[in-house]
């Protein structure tokens, strides 16, 4: 029996009454004015700017030139590493920024070793530091061929949209304090295969990190597909399904209680599409589950390969013409990612969408733990959970428990049950419905939905351990 066990036995058990046969799908949540505010506040000018100066380096490419102040790689990163410090200056030292690397050889893209260097910045958050959600871009660049280090690579779209959204979510939120950590990364080595992705995710991994969640934006400028579509309201949000460590047990009880379309990507990506939908002027998100895009990958992949919740944010319509490309004319039809592909506006909007997101992540309770639910051959549906630990989570109010029929694809019902740690659904058969808890603070933050079980769970159960 777990220690929470005794605690549960004598916690108040709340019992509600079921939604009404006919009633609209609702969910109750406080509106922030203040995420309506970082919403919009990105500059298009700043991420214009940004864009320009990492284009104009040249190539970016992970294999290029390391010793220049004007081209390649290393004079791209050194840049960023000074802006972020230029960024904690005025802030007055918020940000801790830092190199990060590691000696990578692949006998496919990296045939000599090579320093793969990425640049951190950590907004250390003042009850919670310990709990990160993280915003990252890729520096590298890249043409045709992948091994070619020389040519001009401009890699205006991908990805120093990205790099470029990533510094101006730090202008804004650095202006404010959180609750937990916020990380902006600029990741290293993605064109040659997620190694960057690969050195931060095991380094948390190893600092014992508790990451709610990581934000990868890869190519958030361009608003012309190749389809011949030209769109600036809609945006992508990749998530994986079932987790990549999940075990075999794990596997089979999922197959009887559910949780394929609830891993916490999945809740995560669910979450963000619903501050898209509340304080993103103009913008619908499209939640996709899949990984990421057909037989590809992303600096997101390497954190789920490890079990952390992450997704990817990207433009709808893609202009393959405008990507891997080298820089030509050919039969009249213009190759590479130049920077007159880039809409600023719409990569200052999609950076809104990360910043919101961010703010109410972290100004959030950390998610509940331990999630259970019981209900099989019953009338009413029970969940647990393992109280949020009120020393790192002081501004924390209590739970709201969330439920949606199995097809629908965002939560349609929620009820606020108070600071208790188990709560009962009168008359809400489990059987035709998944169900959720999430955190919510005194000034109404909530955390993302946690599913039942080891499926859904963003973080892990300390009773547990």
């Amino acid at each position: 029996m777990s220690a929470i066990a005794p605690f549960r036995t004598f916690a108040a058990t709340l019992l509600l009454t079921s939604v009404a046969a006919n009633a609209e799908p609702t969910v109750e949540y406080h509106d922030h004015e203040i995420l309506h505010t970082i919403g919009v506040a990105p500059s298009a000018a700043n991420i214009e700017s940004d864009i320009q100066t990492l284009v104009d380096f040249g190539t970016r490419h992970t294999l290029s030139e390391t010793e220049s102040d004007t081209r390649g790689i290393g004079a791209a990163r050194r840049w960023i590493k000074a802006e972020f410090e230029r960024i904690s200056a005025e802030c007055g030292g918020c940000l801790e920024v830092y190199f990060q690397s590691d000696v990578i050889s692949d006998e496919r893209r990296i045939p000599d070793p090579v320093d793969v260097v990425s640049v951190i910045a950590i907004q250390r958050g003042t009850t919670d530091p310990g709990r990160y959600v993280i915003m990252s871009g890729d520096i590298d660049s890249r043409v045709t061929d992948v091994m070619d280090f020389t040519s001009d690579s401009p890699g205006a779209n991908d990805n120093a949209s990205g790099v470029a959204g990533t510094l101006e979510a730090a202008r804004v939120l650095t202006k404010y304090q959180f609750n937990g950590s916020i990380v902006y990364a600029a990741l290293a080595g993605e064109e040659q295969g997620l190694f960057g992705g690969q050195i931060m995710a095991t380094n948390a991994l190893a600092d014992g990190w508790r990451i709610v969640g990581v934000l990868n934006n890869d190519m958030i400028g361009n608003i012309e597909g190749i389809n011949g579509v030209i769109n600036n309201t809609t945006a992508r949000i990749f998530a994986e399904g079932t987790r990549m460590l999940e075990t075999p047990q794990e596997a089979r009880l999922r197959r009887f209680t559910g949780g394929e379309v609830d891993s916490p990507s999945r809740n995560l990506a669910r979450y963000i599409d619903w501050i898209a939908d509340r304080y993103i002027p103009n913008l619908d998100t499209m939640v996709i589950y899949r990984l990421d895009r057909f037989r590809r990958g992303g600096h997101h992949r390497p954190f789920n390969d490890l079990g952390f919740p992450g997704i990817r944010i990207m433009e709808t319509n893609e202009h393959y013409d405008r990507q891997h490309q080298d820089i030509r004319i050919e039969d009249g039809r213009a190759y590479g990612d130049t920077i007159d592909g880039v809409d600023f506006d719409y990569a200052a909007k999609l950076t809104g969408l990360n910043a919101s997101s961010l703010a109410s992540l972290s100004w959030a309770p950390s998610p509940p733990t331990g999630v259970t639910i019981s209900g099989a051959v019953q009338p009413s549906t029970t969940l647990a959970w393992n109280a949020v630990d009120k020393t790192t989570n002081p501004h924390l109010k209590g739970y709201k428990i969330y439920w949606r029929y199995t097809d629908a694809p965002q939560w349609q019902f929620s009820r606020f049950v108070g600071d208790v740690t188990e709560a009962t659904l009168e008359n809400v058969v489990i059987d035709n419905y998944f169900f959720g808890v999430a955190s919510v603070s005194k000034d109404g933050y909530e955390s993302p939905v946690v599913f039942p079980g080891a499926a859904g769970a963003f973080l892990p159960d300390p009773e547990a351990e």
